[in-house]
């Protein structure tokens, strides 16, 4: 017991020292981009994560938790400090599961379908309420994941701009694994460039406030070409076992 004990201490004074670095490495590339701190959101992704190590994070400073998945979601639901920090919604969500997280969840992002948004909307009038979200676009068109292809992505959000009980925050993305990073760049450049496009064409319930990219590999990365929101897990919370 006393071995497992200091085990958890020496993962909160990991966590402690891995936030710092963070926090420097967002503040540096910021302002190589002609920004601030405070212009970039760091969301820290608590897939895995139990809920003494996040209300640890959020004690040093972090405001914003994302979880990938609905169950793990509501099963550590109660135990977030909520108080001091805003919870998100990350991951691929099935239809069935929308009216699990609604009203928990101040942002939704990766909504990438009429019937998405369209249940997302249903269960928000439920709770008398707009949520938020971000649309998740495919920027590498890969099969295997979830989004929508960037060139129908104007045709999506103007088919659910006007769906009454949703808000459209702005983008998400994940590109695909590159070794190099001017590869991954081209992807954050492509993306950034969209987002401007859509920002540029001033919607009601459309306010492109968020371009969500960047993760523990590439956030530095991201932040240069233009992301004011990232996503990191396994930088901030170390090593995690995915297979859980």
């Amino acid at each position: 017991m006393e071995r497992s004990s200091d085990e958890f201490l020496t993962k909160l004074r990991n966590v402690e020292e891995n936030y710092k670095m963070i926090e420097a490495h967002i503040a540096h590339a910021a302002e190589k981009s002609g920004r601030q701190r405070s212009d970039i959101t760091f969301l820290a992704a608590t897939k895995t994560v139990e809920p003494a190590v996040i209300n640890h994070a959020i004690k040093q400073g972090l405001r914003y938790i994302g979880e990938n998945r609905v169950q793990e979601l509501l099963s550590k639901y109660d135990e977030y400090d909520l108080e001091n920090a805003d919870l998100q919604f990350i991951g691929h969500l099935q239809t069935n599961k929308v009216k699990q997280i609604v009203g928990k969840v101040s942002l939704i992002q990766s909504v990438d379908s009429v019937k998405l948004a369209s249940e997302v909307a249903r269960q928000a009038k439920l709770h008398n309420k707009t949520q938020d979200i971000l649309v998740e676009v495919n920027i590498g068109r890969e099969e295997n994941k979830s989004g929508v292809m960037p060139e129908a992505l104007g045709e999506l959000i103007d088919e659910i701009k006007d769906i009454d009980g949703i808000f459209i925050k702005g983008l998400m993305t994940i590109p695909p694994i590159c070794e190099e990073k001017s590869e991954i760049c081209k992807y954050f450049e492509d993306m950034h460039k969209i987002f401007i496009d859509i920002s540029g064409k001033k919607s009601d319930n459309v306010s492109m406030d968020i371009l969500s990219m960047g993760m523990s590999d590439d956030y530095y990365e991201a932040i240069l070409c233009g992301a004011n929101m990232v996503r990191i897990g396994s930088l901030l919370f170390g090593k995690r076992n995915y297979a859980l």
